[in-house]
């Protein structure tokens, strides 16, 4: 299937190369430039910089740099869902959006559990109070679903086009962490207050210029070299997931959000979760609690589509490959489409941070 958005040959190349894998050099455009070339894409370190500026000034990028994971940075998240009754649900969504804690929040279709909102926290002791304020402000129990297992994050929207000599998608994947400094992982469970400033400065990207990780050193006062360290540190033990461009999947045209929710036996899980989280579509896989006489599911698989056929063609590898464990019936599984975005804040990491940065 091809997309319908408006991207030249160039920006959609520029789109698939770097999902990921950005270099952390000096001048980084130079050679993912270059890598872009050995692909067969002709470009150099001043066009890839100026598309790249171009689709994040249109929209078409939410932004471009580190992505940053919240999860090794401190604090905790989690997945909440609620009723909200048709005549109370504006009611009940303001309430809930009031909390400064609730990051993302999503209307879904289902006949009891429509609001579905993430809460996070800098304390994960706190979860259990802003559950509690919300069900005595609302009236309506919560039912808190936390990450058990994480098998896969990684949302990626590749668009089509142009293809290469082997009939796939040019320069797509394009993986340049083999360049830059040599670093050693450390175990170290907390950030200096050094560390604290730059994940702070680079958690919505980084400027868009020939040099953006000396930009990044200078408006925390630090050194350049030390900056690109501690990217590719970071970057080595998780606390950053991957550096690039992050698309805007809708105006990529995946407009069809589909949570798929499984109620898989327990044994079955650690040998599910893997397949499942390797279908390239899948860009979210968890396994996480049931609620029972409520919520009979354990097993969470997130795809996204750019058509409500695509879609349904994709939940259904999903499923092929679930038969292959055991016998799934109708009602083992749901899909969830989102039909309303509630609120989206993104995840409040200065807190999180701070209460996770050890003392100068």
């Amino acid at each position: 299937m091809t997309t319908d958005v408006d991207l030249t040959e160039r920006e959609r190349a520029v789109i698939n190369a770097f999902q990921g894998g950005f270099p952390v050099v000096p001048r980084p455009f130079e050679d993912a430039a270059a890598a872009m070339r050995e692909r067969g894409v002709d470009i150099d370190a001043t066009e890839l910089l100026e598309t790249i500026r171009d689709l994040d000034e249109r929209g078409t990028l939410s932004r471009f740099g580190p992505l940053v994971n919240a999860q090794e940075i401190g604090g905790a998240a989690t997945l909440v869902a609620m009723h909200a009754p048709e005549e109370r649900f504006d009611e009940i969504v303001e309430l809930v959006n009031d909390h400064h804690e609730v990051a993302h929040n999503y209307e879904r279709a289902h006949p009891h559990l429509n609001v579905w909102f993430v809460v996070s926290v800098a304390d994960e002791d706190r979860v259990g109070d802003v559950l509690a304020e919300i069900e005595a402000e609302t009236g309506q129990e919560t039912y808190n679903l936390p990450k058990r297992r994480e098998f896969r994050v990684e949302a990626k929207f590749y668009v089509d086009g142009p293809l290469d000599g082997d009939g796939d998608v040019a320069a797509a994947g394009i993986d340049c962490t083999d360049l830059g400094p040599d670093v050693t992982p450390t175990d170290e469970p907390t950030l200096s207050p050094a560390e604290r400033d730059l994940v702070l400065e680079v958690q919505d990207g980084v400027p868009l210029t020939e040099t953006p990780y000396a930009d990044v050193a200078d408006a925390i006062g630090a050194d350049v070299e030390w900056v690109l360290e501690t990217v590719k540190r970071f970057e080595r033990e998780g606390k950053i997931r991957r550096i690039g461009v992050v698309p805007n999947h809708y105006a990529l045209g995946y407009t069809e959000n589909g949570m798929t929710v499984w109620n898989v036996p327990d044994d079955v899980v650690p040998e599910v979760g893997p397949e499942v989280a390797s279908l390239p579509f899948v860009t979210h896989c968890y396994r996480r609690p049931r609620h029972e006489g409520v919520w009979p599911y354990n097993f969470f698989a997130m795809t996204h589509g750019r058509s409500e056929a695509e879609s349904r063609r994709r939940i259904e590898q999903v499923r092929e490959t679930m038969d292959e464990y055991w016998d799934v019936t109708d009602d083992d599984w749901d899909t969830l489409f989102s039909t309303q975005i509630l609120k989206k804040t993104g995840i409040r990491m200065e807190e999180r941070a701070d209460a996770n940065t050890r003392e100068r």
